[in-house]
């Protein structure tokens, strides 16, 4: 999928940011003990654009911001079909695996923490959900959303193979 431009003035205004997870890392020096955290933020137009970013500061909120400058950096955009997706997906990143299967109209979001802050800032409403494997949240969303960008619509199917939709379906 082809990345975005956070900057334009159509999206810059109606991204969506949502903290998935904080850490609390430390460094062991003659001193004692320094505290470092990480941030793991996505962030969504809840229209099927989506990003997410790490970012690590000695405070928390200048985290979160570095989390968001990085998130807005990367920026993509994903199939939708309505309120759900198009089709039955794996994503898969490092050790983690997460299984997108569309749901109904009316079905919500079924799925764990940081799987629905994903969904949620995507726009997604209708989805099941499984985390396999690992349960790590930096794997688990990159899973997810290498997962998402990797969803076709039928249309978008029909135009790679240069086929009419009704050939296809």
């Amino acid at each position: 999928m082809a990345r975005i431009d956070a900057t334009s003035p159509e999206l810059r205004d109606s991204l969506a940011e949502k903290v998935v997870a904080i850490n609390r890392v430390s460094k062991t020096v003659k001193g004692g003990r320094i505290f470092k955290f990480a941030a793991l933020v996505v962030v969504g137009d809840g229209k099927g654009t989506i990003g997410f970013g790490l970012g690590k500061a000695s405070e928390v909120p200048d985290a979160i911001r570095k989390g968001i400058e990085d998130a807005k950096k990367n920026l993509l955009k994903i199939s939708l079909a309505g309120s759900t997706i198009p089709h039955e997906v794996i994503g898969e990143f490092g050790a983690g695996r997460v299984l997108l299967m569309p749901a109904p109209q009316g079905t919500g979001v079924i799925a764990g923490g940081p799987v629905r802050a994903v969904m949620e800032v995507a726009g997604i409403r209708d989805i099941r959900t499984k985390c396999i494997r690992s349960n790590n949240p930096c794997n688990v969303v990159s899973a997810t959303i290498r997962g998402l960008a990797s969803l076709r619509t039928v249309e978008e199917v029909a135009a790679i193979r240069g086929k009419a939709v009704s050939e296809i379906r």
